[in-house]
């Protein structure tokens, strides 16, 4: 499902350039993702656009700490849980935008879920909004640390 993900966000600039889900369905059919995968990932997106939407309604501000609770913290795991702190304290997620995240996160089947695909997650967030991190958050967003070699400290 994260692969047609990457796709859809690499292939289409904006939300709205997507074609109507049946179409996209049989574009996806057509590069050669499974049909199982496409109707996981057109769900997934479908619900994610419906949450993301409110954040045009609705003005939320918090000043306070979000505490986990013990299921979220099992599933998202601590890089998660701390990657996700630090999003919010650049001001690049705003807290309903970190609750989108923890939702999406949760609806997924496996726990913890990998820093990667969470990073994936808060990419189709801001996509689905129209918004683009900047370069340098850019970068940190599609790098996986999960793939990258040790680092030496000295």
């Amino acid at each position: 499902m994260f692969d047609i993900l990457v796709y859809l966000y690499e292939t289409y600039y904006r939300p709205d350039a997507c074609p109507e889900p049946a179409a996209l369905a049989r574009k996806l059919s057509a590069v050669g993702f499974d049909d199982v995968e496409i109707s996981e990932a057109l769900v997934w997106l479908t619900d994610l656009t419906a949450m993301a939407g409110v954040e045009h309604i609705l003005t939320a501000s918090s000043t306070g700490t979000r505490f986990y609770v013990q299921q979220e913290s099992d599933v998202l795991g601590a890089a998660a849980v701390g990657f996700i702190q630090f999003l919010e304290s650049a001001r690049i997620l705003s807290p309903l935008q970190r609750e989108i995240v923890i939702e999406r996160a949760l609806a997924l089947d496996e726990a913890p879920v990998s820093l990667g695909k969470l990073k994936v997650i808060v990419l189709m967030l801001l996509w689905s909004q129209g918004k683009e991190p900047d370069a340098l958050m850019f970068d940190d967003l599609f790098i996986d640390d999960e793939d990258l070699p040790p680092r030496l400290l000295h």
